[in-house]
């Protein structure tokens, strides 16, 4: 696996570092979820199975009311 290497000012990596903690897991292992998160292609895991899973009140659509006339462009 590639290692990659960044520079990022004191008070940012303060920052990680507890963002990291909150999240009960290394910088490198946080920073790697980031990446995942923001650069990932695939679809979320189970994210089809979710198709008509919906328990609440039917959905509706409400009054759309009238179009609105508007003049022509030139």
């Amino acid at each position: 696996m590639p290692q990659l290497h960044c520079y990022v000012p004191d008070s940012i990596a303060e920052q990680l570092q507890h963002k990291a903690e909150q999240s009960h897991t290394s910088v490198s292992k946080y920073l790697a979820e980031l990446i995942k998160k923001d650069v990932g292609t695939e679809w979320p895991e189970n994210f089809f199975e979710l198709f008509g899973a919906w328990e609440g009140e039917p959905l509706s659509r409400g009054e759309q009311g009238e179009y609105e006339q508007r003049l022509e462009l030139d």
